[in-house]
């Protein structure tokens, strides 16, 4: 370096030979020395995509670990009374597919097209939005696009939740989930042994299952709650064994005027008489004597 202290004098810095020149020209050293500029799409850019990437599916799957979808009990076509309710995560498309304009004679629109149009647009997003403005209020398309789509998202796993606590009000429903658990503290406190659902249940049957009143409960849709062999799903219990819990007289009453919100009454749709024979057929259901 020259010496001495004059303003104008030029100033040279020798370098130090053992440092060796890098052999990637395509990858410069300090990206700030280049206004305007960014770093390689490919390999900077994208590694540093993929490690987020990474990140938000640990924390997507450890979420999904902590909050796991409730078991309920084992299918039953015959049921009724069932209501399909998918995973959290998917209660969004869950609830998407209920308009009609993605569904019944759409439904391929619905589960193919739209949702192949949005994953395609997410691959191609690269390619399709090469600014270089890295600021998302200065990328007003693209974080316009990402925001409605959060925003439908969430809007729609909101309504598919409401309107599944509506339709279990309206039909009297427990969640499965939670009817287990609540069996499984009541166990606990007289300090019974947890109820096991995976057990083959005892086998029971219906007694004079060819009465004419059974046809009186298939007429009433008594099989569309109770099953087809009326031994109960779901919250319907089973009248199998009724008549060890209600008398006769009892019996007519539900039939006749219902009992709570899960019981209709049948007073309109059947007669007297049919109610009577119900009832008395349903009284005889009892445990057999031993």
């Amino acid at each position: 370096m020259a010496h001495g202290h004059k303003s104008n004098e030029k100033v040279v810095y020798v370098g130090d030979s053992r440092v060796k020149k890098s052999n990637h020209p395509n990858i410069p050293p300090d990206y700030t020395s280049f206004p305007g500029k960014s770093e390689a799409f490919i390999p900077n850019f994208l590694l540093k995509e993929w490690m987020v990437g990474c990140v938000v599916l640990v924390g997507f799957l450890v979420w999904t670990i902590a909050e796991p979808a409730p078991l309920g009990y084992p299918a039953d076509p015959t049921n009724a009374a069932f209501i399909p309710m998918p995973d959290w995560y998917f209660l969004f498309l869950y609830q998407f597919l209920k308009y009609p304009y993605v569904s019944q004679d759409y439904i391929v629109l619905g589960t193919i097209g739209i949702p192949g149009v949005m994953f395609g647009a997410l691959l191609l997003a690269p390619f399709l939005d090469t600014g270089k403005e890295r600021r998302f209020y200065r990328r007003p398309i693209a974080s316009s696009l990402m925001g409605l789509t959060l925003i439908a998202c969430i809007y729609l796993t909101v309504v598919s939740w409401d309107h599944y606590q509506h339709q279990l009000e309206i039909n009297g429903q427990v969640p499965e989930h939670h009817e287990r658990e609540e069996k499984a503290r009541e166990a606990a406190e007289k300090g019974e042994e947890r109820p096991n659902y995976t057990k083959p249940a005892e086998e029971v049957s219906l007694i004079d299952a060819n009465d004419p009143a059974m046809d009186i409960a298939k007429q009433a849709q008594c099989i569309g709650c109770h099953a087809a062999d009326l031994k109960g799903q779901g919250n319907a219990p089973s009248l199998v064994r009724v008549g060890d819990e209600h008398t006769k007289e009892e019996l007519a009453e539900i039939i006749t005027n219902g009992k709570g919100t899960g019981m209709p009454p049948f007073k309109e749709s059947l007669s007297a008489e049919e109610i009577d024979q119900l009832a008395t057929w349903l009284s005889k259901q009892k445990t057999p004597a031993e």
